[in-house]
């Protein structure tokens, strides 16, 4: 296989309505989603409760709970130890970041 040369842009991963086609199952590309859903869905400085997160989330895939989990771990999103409250991180992780995949 090939490798290309530059990035597919996050677009690509979108229907036309709006919602994601899938959540990718490569690191890099999911972490660009990631970043891009972090930049639309929240905003700096506010604080959103787990219900907020998720309906954010819902409104590009039914599978909120792994997008939920995958902003976390990746470092997009913080949230408390009891989980109730979250916040967008200021700085976005490095490209490449550990992120587990779907088993």
């Amino acid at each position: 296989m090939s490798s290309h040369p530059s990035p597919r842009p996050v677009a690509d991963l979108f229907a036309a309505d709006g919602r994601l086609v899938a959540i990718p199952r490569r690191p890099a590309r999911r972490a660009a989603l990631l970043a891009h859903l972090a930049e639309t869905l929240f905003e700096t400085g506010r604080v959103y409760r787990e219900a907020e997160v998720n309906e954010a989330l819902k409104t590009v895939h039914a599978d909120f709970p792994a997008l939920r989990r995958y902003l976390v771990t990746g470092g997009f999103l913080a949230r408390t130890k009891d989980g109730a409250a979250y916040h967008r991180q200021q700085t976005a992780p490095l490209p490449g970041g550990a992120i587990p995949a779907v088993a």
